[in-house]
């Protein structure tokens, strides 16, 4: 073999590698994040947001700071929105509404998803939403759970906790 043919060869190898390697990321799941809305007064049917979590919808924004992010869902409540407004503005998102509870089709689109996403649903729905989308379930949500980010990538879930400042 001469010096150019083996030149050739690990160039092509190198490509190859590299081609697989650009297949399998592309491939990837996307990172979606799945979180209750923030603080709200107990026994009310459509509630604004607490102060705290107001304060907790502004620091989403600086938890995101580095992350990609393509899309957020909300329901139709206005709690679901106003956890997400300070972070949609900065990004300027426009948070698509599904349900208000999250059916199987919705689901399995968000499922073909390639980018990042964000979904915001309630302390009945959260569960499931994770669980439909491979991350491990939480348990059971009660009114005062506000604050957690579960992250589902490659079927790992890590959660987080957004102090409100």
């Amino acid at each position: 073999m001469t010096r150019s043919m083996i030149r050739r060869a690990a160039l092509a190898a190198f490509l190859a590698v590299m081609a697989s390697g650009a297949i399998a990321q592309s491939a990837r799941p996307p990172v979606v994040y799945v979180v209750r809305h923030f603080d709200t007064p107990a026994g009310e049917r459509d509630p604004d947001l607490t102060a705290v979590g107001a304060a907790r919808a502004a620091a989403l924004v600086r938890w995101f700071a580095k992350k990609p992010l393509h899309a957020i869902y909300v329901t139709p409540f206005k709690r679901t929105a106003q956890t997400v407004a300070p972070l949609a503005a900065a990004r300027g998102l426009t948070p698509i509404v599904y349900g208000p509870a999250p059916s199987a089709d919705f689901l399995a689109s968000l499922k073909t998803m390639r980018e990042p996403i964000l979904i915001v649903g309630h302390s009945n729905t959260v569960p499931d939403i994770i669980a439909a989308l491979g991350g491990t379930r939480p348990a059971p949500l009660a009114h005062p759970d506000f604050g957690d980010v579960w992250t589902i990538e490659g079927g790992r879930t890590t959660t987080a906790k957004i102090a409100p400042r």
